[in-house]
């Protein structure tokens, strides 16, 4: 094609360093290749002749021809075990032919997508007209005051805000999130001081898991001078001077907590407690009626719990649970005494009570007993009524305990499918719960349930601009059955004027881990898939915890490759069903969820046309081998710790990166972040490395990685907004939906 030839041979003058860098990028544009394109080539060409005598990364070539990555030999010791890693040079990110690499992976990513550049700008525009740019959170009463963030339309982060004794006050802003934004910005945990005076809160401002925690002073305005660099969580006193923070280790697991007092220097905050188990972090939290702070050390099945008389910031730590292997106890306070949510002789859990007058385990009397049909997996602690929050035959579920006469009662909703749970719920003595509803076809909705009276009040619902009826759409369930016999959920929804006789395009969505569950919420930005006549599915594989906590124990550790199996069912079952073919049918996954993506590619490549992979977690064998990593030993009770030979034989057989093979994949996008510490960059680029030396097909394969962000990708709204257009162009372009 003769614009492909004027592609070529830009490309070619730029790298040559016959065409001046202005001018390329006024041909590039006119070309149709975005301003990011062109810079990442820019810089390309830039260090391209700076190491003009050096072996090349990646061959300059026309822009249809994908980056070929070197290979450097290389072997290196993990636990005692060699691993040959000729990509390894690729996590090196001060490497500049590391940054070399991944701009002209984006690049051409840039180029093979550039024929969707319109619809990426259509998509764009849709979101911006169906979401509102100007919005606010539900508030959350503490006290007589109520705390909200909010965004306007001329904003990316927005401010936080408070108003005094209602919504109809005058409103007071804490923080202007976007003109304390740099290059990013994420707002973590905030909490005012139980006078309200100060407002502390952590900011993260690299895109990876690391914040920050600052202190203001409502009544000056000032920020305080108290700053503390790599601070977790954190909780107050209740003599408004003193603050808690637990701190990570290098790895950044939190395993230190500290007592500062306002005023005092950081650096000389008493040590008060260190979690020396590197399989454990810890977690700080105050309890709703403000007696206790409690120090929760966890790991993937067990905890220990401790606490501190908030009344007393001297207080020394209290031991309420000690750690037993496999046991799990949750605490709040409340009642005169502690609520505590165990797994103890309870596999789905159950709630019980512990006296403060003898709170020792003999002690402890069932709330709400255990019942084989349903996991409890949460609870709030009013002065007279417990939230409770957990999963009844696969959905999750709302009840209301009442204290006084140990009555549970169901919160019910009018939808079949949907998903409920906990809302903001700090005010210790309201008579109201805040409960969190959605489904697949529901956007996001809080009500507030009085109650006295059974009522439930719309307080904040997400609007869907030029207007959504829920009744053009169908949801629906279906059942794959797994190789071992074992019957796997899967929650679709389409638009009704949409559906066809015929095989129709299809996403189909997975994680499975951590037991968190795939539940079926709603997406604004989904809505340009399903109303193009896309089905939207979501495989409730074992892994997560959607049917109870046996569901999660059969997708981890030696069990992991149920996940892996489940999902090829899923895609089966749709296939076989009429709904799609493997041909038109794109799986997605991030994180974890890439992971699955991974091992389904390497074991059944037919059963998708196209995959779509954000951060995905795909060199499972290498971290899990280097303990340095950030979250390794924490997850060895998820993955296994393969220093023993049975977990390494078993990672290793299903590790996505080490078991790339010789054969055809399906067409894929994989994404990664520069600045991530849950899955460095460096594992999505190295298997789509390798996947691009070894697989025999010519399906595209790009990877796009994010030079400024980290897990999640951009915080900037607009930027955002862009990364999901590109996502959802590949997605449309490869199910075939596309003229």
């Amino acid at each position: 094609m003769a614009r492909d030839r004027q592609i070529d041979q830009l490309l070619q003058q730029l790298f040559t360093g016959t065409l001046n860098r202005r001018e390329a990028v006024r041909r590039g544009a006119a070309l149709g290749l975005s301003l990011p394109a062109m810079a990442a080539l820019v810089g390309r060409a830039d260090r391209a002749m700076a190491r003009q005598t050096a072996s090349p990364v990646a061959s300059p070539v026309a822009v249809d021809t994908p980056p070929d990555a070197e290979q450097i030999p290389s072997t290196r010791e993990f636990g005692g075990r060699e691993i040959v890693d000729p990509y390894a040079w690729l996590e090196d990110p001060d490497d500049p032919r590391v940054i070399a690499y991944l701009e002209a992976e984006n690049a051409y990513a840039d180029a093979v997508m550039a024929p969707t550049k319109g619809l990426q700008d259509e998509l764009v525009q849709e979101f911006i007209a169906r979401i509102p740019q100007a919005d606010s959170s539900a508030p959350v009463r503490i006290d007589d005051w109520f705390y909200y963030s909010r965004i306007e339309e001329d904003q990316n982060y927005g401010v936080m805000a408070r108003r005094k004794g209602s919504m109809e006050a005058p409103e007071e802003i804490l923080l202007d999130l976007d003109a304390m934004a740099g290059d990013y910005l994420a707002l973590g945990q905030w909490d005012p001081s139980p006078d309200h005076r100060y407002f502390a809160y952590t900011l993260n401002e690299t895109g990876g898991i690391d914040y920050a925690l600052y202190i203001l002073d409502t009544k000056t305005g000032e920020t305080l001078s108290d700053s503390i660099p790599l601070a977790d969580g954190f909780a107050w006193a209740n003599d408004n001077q003193t603050i808690f923070y637990t701190k990570p280790d290098e790895a950044l697991r939190p395993y230190e907590l500290y007592r500062h007092t306002l005023g005092a220097d950081a650096a000389k905050d008493a040590l008060l407690y260190t979690e020396v188990d590197e399989i454990y972090g810890i977690y700080l939290f105050k309890s709703n009626d403000r007696r206790y702070i409690f120090l929760t050390s966890y790991s993937y099945g067990t905890t220990e719990a401790q606490y501190i008389d908030a009344d007393d910031p001297a207080f020394a730590l209290e031991m309420l649970a000690p750690r037993r292997d496999g046991i799990e106890v949750y605490p709040d306070h409340g009642a005169g005494g502690f609520m505590l949510l165990t797994n103890e002789d309870a596999v789905n859990f159950r709630l019980m009570f512990a006296p403060d007058a003898a709170p020792d385990r003999a002690n402890w009397t069932d709330l709400i007993a255990p019942q084989q049909n349903r996991l409890l997996d949460g609870f709030d602690v009013l002065q007279d009524y417990l939230g409770v929050y957990g999963r009844e035959n696969g959905f999750a579920r709302v009840w209301v305990y009442v204290i006084n006469s140990g009555e549970l009662m169901p919160v019910e909703f009018d939808e079949a499918v949907y998903t409920a749970g906990a809302g903001s719920n700090r005010a210790y003595e309201s008579t109201t719960l805040q409960i969190t509803y959605t489904s697949l076809v529901t956007p996001s909705t809080v009500y507030e349930l009085d109650l006295v009276t059974r009522e439930l009040t719309v307080i904040k619902q997400d609007q869907i601009l030029g207007g959504h009826d829920p009744a053009d759409y169908v949801s629906e369930q279906a059942f794959a059955v797994a190789p071992d016999g074992t019957a796997v959920p899967i929650s679709l929804v389409y638009r009704a004027d949409k559906k066809q006789s015929a095989p129709m395009p299809l996403r189909l969505d997975g994680y499975g881990a951590y037991g968190i569950n795939s539940d079926p919420v709603f997406s604004a930005f989904r809505l340009s898939l399903i109303d193009r006549g896309a089905i939207y599915a979501i495989a409730h594989i074992r892994g997560g915890s959607e049917l109870g906590r046996p569901w999660y124990d059969d997708g981890k550790l030696l069990n992991k490759k149920n996940t892996f199996t489940d999902f090829i069912a899923c895609a089966g079952h749709l296939a076989k069903a009429g709904y799609s073919t493997p041909e038109r049918m794109l799986a997605y996954g991030g994180s974890a969820g890439g992971l699955l993506l991974g091992a389904v590619a390497n074991m059944s490549p037919r059963s998708f046309g196209s995959i779509a992979a954000e951060v995905p977690f795909v060199d499972v064998l290498r971290v899990m081998l280097d303990p340095t990593l950030p979250l390794t030993t924490g997850e060895y009770v998820e993955w296994g710790n393969p220093e023993e030979e049975t977990y390494y034989d078993y990672i290793k057989s299903y590790s996505p990166y080490d078991n790339v093979t010789a054969q055809a994949y399906p067409t894929m996008l994989v994404t990664a972040g520069i600045n991530d510490d849950q899955v460095p960059y460096w594992q999505p680029a190295k298997w789509v490395a390798k996947l691009r030396d070894l697989k025999t097909d010519d399906n595209t394969l790009l990877l796009k990685t994010n030079l400024g962000a980290g897990h999640g990708g951009e915080a900037a709204r607009d930027e955002a907004y862009r990364e999901v257009a590109f996502l959802y162009a590949f997605m449309l372009r490869y199910m075939g939906m596309l003229d």
